[in-house]
């Protein structure tokens, strides 16, 4: 093991191909001092309720809290951008001796008043939980004056992990679940839960429920309406993506509302095959001609895409990949999907992935594939260089590590311009994926100047590679 290498985080990165059982800690808090990748409370609420386009998002706190998320998932909506906007108490050293309630209420009338809202979203912040408001109160009496709800996000930053922030945001959205009229909707219904409508991925999804013959009820929270959830216990089935963003909350609508939820993924071509087909199964018995016009989908899809991979797959097969994602479910498709490409994933890491999620990675993954929970900066530079990466998967925070080490990145979280999802989805990753490893920039970086210099000098005494 490299120095490099806590030993207190030891048990949360595991080397497949040992003779040990396999046993990986997560979902704890960082190490101090190991400038996790992972985000707070706060921020975990904030990107899964932030798509919701016609509320309002006020954050109670500093105006760093609120400068941190503005924007932070790039979600596009279809209609209203209010959810573009960031507000913020701004909280100051008066507000933190004397209480920031009166500053809460006056802001949320003013911003009622002036923006027209359908609901108000209010997010407590770490000084929030400190000071003590009752936001509670605020939020109640304001819902009563302005006649909309309006919701607090218990998300102080401090109180746990990424992970407790959606399940904040679940508790939120839960308030709203069950306040709207579920008159005229379909018997074959979704929810398409945990997407956020990256570049219009949404409207690729529900252009091919359209064509299935399956209303979409509600998406949450990617270009999100108000009264699309407020309606959305009426749908007959949940599904599934970001399992750490939504699952809490389909959990609660299968208990309150008996509506049942299942897994899916729209990555790569196997799951988003698998999960159209998921849903024609559940649907089969009600409508029987359901399966062929989704075999018929697939089957139109795969016929435009594949000739293209199958050219760029000759140029990437035997390259490496590393994945690090927050939510792990994620991973699951990226590894499918650069197995279509002929590419092997050496690395794969989450933010907040449980030990089913790591179990699962570990079944799907090939021997010597590093799995790491939780993991910093110095711990992945140093994995990219073991396993020489040609292609690191990532978010903003994981950009610069790959650009530093000479190796090629593909933005695959919230920043995103590039449609990623469905079979059009596969096709748009292949080509990022293709440019990028086969750029000749990287032969001007110093690591592979080093090892193309090596292999010449072999060359030339007449060693075999």
């Amino acid at each position: 093991m490299e120095p490099i290498i806590f030993d207190e985080r030891k048990d949360q990165i595991y080397r497949k191909g040992g003779n040990e059982p396999f046993e990986l800690a997560c979902n704890r808090d960082s190490l101090a001092g190991a400038v996790s990748q992972r985000a707070c409370v706060f921020c975990g609420s904030r990107v899964v309720l932030y798509p919701i386009a016609d509320a309002l998002h006020l954050v109670h706190g500093p105006i760093g809290c609120a400068a941190y998320t503005w924007d932070i998932r790039g979600s596009v909506s279809s209609g209203p951008e209010l959810h573009r906007l960031s507000f913020s108490t701004d909280l100051r050293e008066r507000d933190v001796i004397y209480g920031g309630e009166p500053k809460l209420e006056e802001a949320l009338r003013e911003l009622i008043k002036r923006h027209s809202p359908k609901a108000a979203f209010v997010y407590s912040t770490c000084i929030v939980g400190i000071i003590g408001d009752d936001m509670e109160a605020v939020c109640r009496k304001m819902t009563e004056e302005t006649g909309i709800p309006v919701i607090p996000v218990m998300s102080e930053g401090f109180k746990g992990n990424k992970r407790a922030g959606y399940m904040a945001a679940c508790q939120a959205l839960d308030r709203l679940v069950g306040t709207g009229d579920t008159t005229g909707i379909s018997p074959i219904s979704i929810n398409i839960l945990g997407d956020f409508n990256l570049a219009g991925e949404i409207w690729i999804l529900r252009s091919y429920f359209e064509r299935m013959g399956v209303e979409v009820v509600a998406n949450v929270t990617g270009d999100g309406r108000v009264a699309d959830i407020a309606r959305s216990h009426g749908a007959a089935l949940n599904l599934v993506q970001c399992s750490g963003a939504t699952q809490e909350l389909a959990k609660m609508m299968e208990e309150q509302y008996g509506i049942p939820y299942k897994h899916i993924s729209y990555l790569g071509i196997e799951d988003t095959a698998e999960s159209l087909y998921e849903v024609a199964r559940f649907f089969q018995d009600k409508d029987p001609g359901i399966m062929e016009r989704t075999q018929n989908l697939v089957r139109e899809e795969l016929a435009a895409i594949f000739p293209e991979i199958k050219e760029m797959r000759k140029d990437l097969e035997g390259k490496n990949a590393a994945i690090y994602v927050g939510g792990a479910f994620k991973a699951f498709s990226l590894i499918k999907a650069f197995r279509h490409l002929g590419m092997k994933v050496v690395l794969v890491g989450s933010q907040t992935g449980t030990e089913e999620d790591y179990r699962e990675l570990e079944a799907i993954t090939d021997e010597g594939t590093i799995i790491v929970d939780d993991s910093n900066p110095l711990e992945l530079s140093a994995f990219i260089k073991e396993k020489d990466v040609d292609i690191f998967v990532g978010g903003v925070k994981e950009r610069p590590i790959a650009y530093k080490l000479g190796v090629g990145f593909c933005d695959h979280n919230h920043e995103r311009k590039e449609a990623l999802e469905g079979f059009v989805g596969m096709l748009n990753f292949a080509r990022e994926v293709h440019r990028t490893v086969t750029s000749p920039v990287w032969n001007f970086m110093p690591r592979k100047r080093k090892s193309n210099l090596a292999q010449t000098v072999k060359t030339a005494v007449g060693e075999s590679s």
